[in-house]
């Protein structure tokens, strides 16, 4: 998952062959010196050296989906061993982990890496993996959801309660983020916005939702969503 940098390799080589020179002229003078060390033995240390690993940064850990708002990107990351997803943008978030770049080729998924700045300052390499199968059955009838770049399909059901949700938006939708209703301060902005804006932003919703985000991943998302909206009209 991490990927090592060249520097650290050339050092790990340098070390390889000065050993290799002094297991050398020890076994020429008394051949009380094991032969030299060859480097295919540590080829495994490496690739995957300890020392470039982060202290309690799980490698269950994946990066599943990358969506862009305006200027602002998001990256979201799962736990696969809990299921657990969060979001990580520009700004740090609950965890104190920030989002400093999307790397690899932006049509090809399975060339994205994450680099990510966790709590202590450490920036580690998160590779984009195939999210694990979802417990559910997955919708007919569905379709992509706007807005929100390579988020799952949304089903026709989906689609008729973003558009009911955006006339009756005092009442929240299954997708917002909130428990129940919206506070007051939501309610508030989004009666700011047209129809249209809060419908599109219900669909990008129910995408994420889809795409198995917790409460708190989304209700961020969401009111991020909100306040872009409000700043464009």
């Amino acid at each position: 998952m991490y990927s090592l940098s060249s520097p650290i390799q050339l050092a790990l080589k340098l070390v390889f062959v000065a050993l290799g020179m002094v297991g050398s002229l020890g076994a020429q003078d008394d051949g009380a010196i094991p032969p030299p060390m060859r480097e295919e033995t540590f080829e495994a240390l490496m690739a995957n050296p300890p020392f470039t690993r982060s202290l309690g940064f799980s490698d269950s850990i994946i990066l599943t989906g990358v969506a862009k708002f305006d200027q602002d990107t998001f990256a979201t990351l799962m736990d696969t061993k809990t299921m657990e997803s969060q979001i990580v943008s520009k700004t740090p978030n609950r965890e104190g982990w920030q989002l400093i770049g999307i790397g690899g080729h932006p049509a090809r998924t399975e060339t994205w890496i994450a680099k990510i700045q966790i709590r202590g300052g450490e920036i580690v390499s998160i590779r984009y993996q195939k999210p694990p199968p979802r417990p559910t059955g997955s919708n007919s009838g569905s379709r992509g959801s706007s807005g929100g770049g390579n988020l799952p399909a949304i089903s026709d059901k989906q689609l008729s309660e973003a558009k009911a949700a955006a006339l009756n938006y005092q009442d929240g939708f299954l997708a917002d983020g909130y428990p129940d209703k919206p506070p007051r301060a939501m309610v508030e902005k989004l009666s700011r916005l047209s129809t249209t804006q809060r419908e599109e932003i219900n669909r990008t919703m129910f995408g994420h939702r889809n795409q198995g985000l917790g409460l708190d991943a989304r209700r961020q998302i969401y009111e991020g969503l909100v306040d872009r909206a409000m700043q464009r009209r």
